[in-house]
């Protein structure tokens, strides 16, 4: 102390010396818009009066948090995992524990508490290539090119950073989809590498389209190195079903311009319209012939987040990767082993979802219910999602055909994105603000995804239980009209507004 002054040593972490890239990060899925909901929910719990007695989240993709069940035949496996003690309770079907011993025999010491290879549980990394056959008709999946990883997004961030290097105009590029997961730009801004845009078609129910490649590859190759592709099918936040013959153009497309293909296939399980049928990238790739398959860079990634299980807080996931270089495989399992091993219940949990009850096991029939029921009410939500948005003036929602998110297009009057210029925020974001503080409806800009200049949308999770879900698109349908109202005095509402 000097003269009574305590003398404050300045920090060395300051919003000055943080680095760069970190500050460049934006994930809006769980951004301000999430921030303001939580403290809505404080003032309601404190007796605080808002105009609605609850914050609806449709603004992430958690199943269990909405109220989904969980699986009842996972649940046991992983308690028996967990708690091997009960292998000898008798309420606990012999299906479950066979499997339970043997995910405990791969693991040392047979403890889930143990740390396994950085690459998971061997047995469980034969599963899921087994899974991936069946999956795939037969098309052939060597264990060895499983990796097991925390979520999905670990494996793509670990993928990704394998493929960002040099400077300037030979940095690598990453094309991702616009509207996209926002992983895939904080990512890319985290490593510093170059985000490239192509756009879906939302006119054409957000369809990719190979010509929106060739001009965002041509594009970005004027300032960096465009090295990897990156596809989400179905898709988030948009929800469409990729054709077998549009993943055909795109992994032409690939193969002739070298890029490596990551391909996110999370939502893989969830397919609601008829006339829609998942075609996963490397089965695709097989069906091209010998001289794609055997050339093509392509890593796929999947989770226990979504499906029919929903189990997001196991953060189990796995990917599969074909054609990668001897030499940088080992480079990828050093880099995994840094971070030990992925969780092992989240593991153990990825197992059930690709080695799940047989029809001649006692737990096939309770199993068959739950996901029948889990993926027949998504179904149905899905279609009454789009039934009610789309019939409101102003607003535009393309049909739902998987995943479990519905991203429409909102007519934003100029009055209002006038007074959002003014307040210096973007006006979908205004939007979703004045929605959550008049309904308690929390859900996320487009802008947080990516969209087409001059187009406005939101993203809301198919999520709630279906009252739930009602009551939302009602309050919704009434929060547009009566916004129209108010921001356009002489204005017609017109739904669209496209670049």
């Amino acid at each position: 102390e000097a003269g009574g002054r305590v003398c404050v040593r300045a920090k060395t972490l300051t919003m000055e010396t943080l680095n760069p890239q970190v500050k460049a990060v934006e994930y809006a899925v769980r951004g301000p818009i999430v921030i303001k909901a939580g403290e809505i929910e404080r003032i309601l719990q404190e007796g605080g009066k808002k105009p609605f007695t609850e914050v609806i989240k449709a603004n992430i993709g958690d199943a269990h948090a909405m109220g989904q069940q969980p699986i009842t035949f996972l649940r046991q496996v992983v308690a028996l995992c967990t708690f091997p003690e009960l292998l000898d309770s008798p309420s606990f079907p012999e299906d479950a524990k066979r499997r339970a011993q043997r995910i405990l025999q791969g693991c040392g010491g047979r403890s889930l508490g143990s740390y396994s290879a950085s690459q998971g549980v061997d047995c469980i990394r034969q599963d899921i290539a087994a899974y991936i056959e069946q999956r795939d008709q037969g098309v052939p999946s060597n264990w060895e090119n499983i990796f097991l990883t925390t979520g999905a997004s670990d494996g793509i961030v670990s993928i990704l950073r394998l493929l960002v290097s040099g400077e300037g105009r030979a940095r690598t590029g990453v094309m991702i989809p616009i509207p996209q997961y926002p992983l895939y730009s904080a990512a890319i801004a985290e490593l510093g590498a170059v985000q490239v845009n192509y756009y879906l078609d939302e006119d054409n129910c957000w369809a990719l389209d190979v010509h929106e490649l060739h001009r965002a590859y041509q594009a970005a190759k004027q300032h960096c190195q465009p090295r990897v592709l990156c596809i989400i099918n179905p898709g988030n936040p948009t929800g469409q079903v990729q054709s077998k013959k549009c993943i055909e153009d795109v992994l032409h497309f690939a193969y002739e311009e070298n890029l490596f293909v990551m391909a996110d296939e999370v939502y893989q399980e969830n397919v609601y319209a008829p006339d829609c049928e998942f075609h996963s990238f490397k089965k695709v790739l097989y069906e091209m012939g010998p001289e794609y398959f055997n050339s093509v860079e392509l890593a796929s990634f999947h989770s226990t987040s979504k499906g029919y299980t929903g189990e997001c807080g196991f953060r189990g996931g796995f990917m599969e990767i074909v054609n990668l270089d001897p030499e940088v495989k080992a480079q990828l399992v050093k880099l995994l082993s840094v971070r030990l091993c992925p969780p092992v219940a989240g593991q153990a949990a990825m197992d059930v979802i690709v080695n799940p009850p047989q029809p001649d096991e006692p737990s096939f029939a309770q199993f068959h219910k739950e996901k029948a029921s889990v993926l027949g009410a998504l179904a149905d939500k899905a279609k009454l999602t789009e039934q009610i948005l789309s019939a409101v003036p102003g607003i535009k929602c393309n049909p739902v055909q998987g995943a479990m998110y519905a991203f429409p297009q909102i007519f934003i009057p100029p009055r209002a994105v006038e007074e959002a210029k003014a307040l210096g925020m973007q006006p979908d974001m205004l939007y979703c603000l004045r929605l959550l503080e008049e309904t308690g409806i929390c859900v996320v800009p487009g802008s947080g995804f990516g969209q087409r200049e001059g187009t406005y949308h939101f993203r809301m999770t198919i999520l709630p239980s279906p009252e739930k879900l009602k009551v939302l698109l009602e309050k919704v349908r009434d929060f547009h009209i009566k916004f129209l109202k108010e921001n356009s005095a002489l204005e017609e509402p017109q739904c669209r507004v496209q670049a």
